[in-house]
């Protein structure tokens, strides 16, 4: 199948396979009989704090490199786009196989399925050599096009050099979490990411400053637990949670199976890999004013990440639910569900939203900031945070317009909001000289991007249900 055609799948298709997905998940057929709240929490709970656990990787670097140095922070900032790119990279890989080994799973093919994991590692061996030659020839020159500061250029290459050309723990960890997950195992998947990150925030500290090895110590605490997880999950792939045979060597190769892998990876890459281009727009637009606006901008990725995350994670429990009732054309559990999933949603970001407005100096207190540096952090929480509700409202109709198969109009929406309007308008604000005006881009492009598509969203839901 090419990758048009599984941008544009047929509805009828993608019933059939929820169908066969859900019958991997869910022998005890809750899907069709659980009451919709409990079926709903009892499915993302987990995911929300796996999710939590990937928002504690990300902000605890951050948090000790603060401490560091203002520079050391700058740096960080400057180099987490290209970091993205490695991560976008290796997320495609893994729901590409897990999306193959689902439908394989559903449809008795548990060889095939076994074939598929055995396919990603070849292929995620490629990714890691892909993503290493990015590190060692692109990394320097990438940091150069936003600061002529040789300190700053130092710092970044340093940290980004370990991260990307030791970042087969990363690839290999997000390949063996999305198997498990393939198979309806939540729990191996959040005890792996759990291990991992608290082997980083053990080390962090240890090697930063008591080693006195810096920025590197924090990308060594980084690749140290990313590791450490893939050791675990090797260990629990050979064991009974672990339904798949996988044979590297002894499986053939198929440019079919590859293809099917990259049907669904490929356009994850891509959605993925649009937020390191917006974030390195921004960069370019902030660096104007100051290195305090580029600082400010990572510290608000790290930290909006702990409200956002829960919110992703139920969205990996409101998908199932979805596509199921979606394949039944039950309209009332659908309907139901994303209730459930919007109410959850609009809950989380609206604590986000007090939190960021009212109490930014305590969101910030784990951050150590010059006087300079925080009231430009203050200013653009607040700021950002007005976008916090609308972006809930846009993230569930995404994963509506996902499970009925309608990936092209999910993607749209990312592309729309943080390319078509983010940025232009970011850049316009900037005109005015006022950093302040920048931040409000981006709960305009919220704003305008939802209010396109709920008519759209609503279109769509009528359009798949037969009355």
């Amino acid at each position: 199948m090419s990758i048009r055609n599984a941008l544009f799948v047929k509805p009828t298709m993608y019933k059939q396979e929820c169908i066969c997905y859900i019958g991997l998940m869910n022998k005890s057929d809750k899907m069709a009989n659980w009451p919709i709240v409990k079926l709903f929490f009892s499915m993302g709970i987990p995911a929300v704090f796996s999710m939590l656990i990937q928002a504690l990787y990300n902000i605890v670097d951050t948090i000790y490199i603060s401490q560091y140095s203002q520079d050391a922070l700058f740096a960080i900032g400057l180099v987490t786009p290209l970091q993205m790119v490695g991560l976008s990279i290796a997320l495609g890989g893994g729901a590409g196989v897990a999306t193959l080994v689902s439908r394989r799973l559903g449809e008795g093919e548990h060889d095939e399925a076994g074939n598929v994991v055995a396919t990603g590692i070849i292929l995620t061996i490629i990714h890691i050599l892909a993503v290493v030659l990015l590190g060692i020839f692109v990394t320097k020159p990438f940091i150069g096009l936003f600061t002529d500061q040789s300190a700053v250029i130092k710092l970044g290459y340093d940290y980004l050099l370990i991260v990307m050309t030791i970042c087969f723990g990363q690839h290999f960890a997000i390949l063996f979490e999305r198997s498990f997950q393939a198979q309806g195992n939540m729990l191996i998947p959040m005890l792996s990411q759990l291990l991992g990150a608290l082997t980083n925030i053990i080390l962090d500290p240890i090697l930063i400053f008591d080693f006195n090895l810096g920025i590197r110590g924090a990308a060594i605490a980084t690749v140290a637990g990313q590791i450490l997880s893939t050791l675990f999950l090797l260990l629990m792939l050979r064991t009974k949670h672990n339904e798949l045979k996988i044979h590297v060597f002894k499986h053939r190769f198929t440019l079919d199976r590859v293809g099917d892998i990259y049907n669904v990876g490929l356009p994850t890459m891509i959605m993925n890999a649009i937020g390191s281009f917006t974030t390195i727009m921004m960069n370019n637009i902030l660096i104007k004013f100051s290195t305090e606006a580029v600082s400010s901008l990572s510290i608000y990725f790290k930290v909006q990440s702990f409200f956002f995350m829960p919110v992703f994670g139920f969205s990996q429990g409101a998908m199932p639910i979805l596509s199921y009732n979606y394949g039944a054309n039950n309209r009332k559990r659908f309907l139901m569900t994303l209730l459930t999933y919007l109410i959850s949603a609009v809950a989380i970001m609206s604590l986000g939203t007090i939190a960021f407005r009212f109490y930014p100096q305590i969101v910030l207190s784990f951050f150590e900031m010059d006087d300079v540096l925080r009231p430009v952090a203050t200013e653009a929480l607040r700021t950002i945070s007005i976008c916090f509700v609308f972006a809930a409202v846009s993230i569930v109709m995404t994963t509506m317009l996902q499970s009925f198969g309608r990936g092209t109009l999910s993607m749209l929406q990312s592309i729309l909001r943080q390319i078509v309007v983010l940025i232009p308008v970011a850049y316009l604000l900037s005109r005015f000289g006022v950093l302040g005006y920048v931040w409000y881009a981006y709960p305009i492009a919220e704003i305008l991007v939802m209010l396109l598509y709920i008519p759209i969203s609503i279109k769509t839901y009528h359009n798949h249900f037969i009355d």
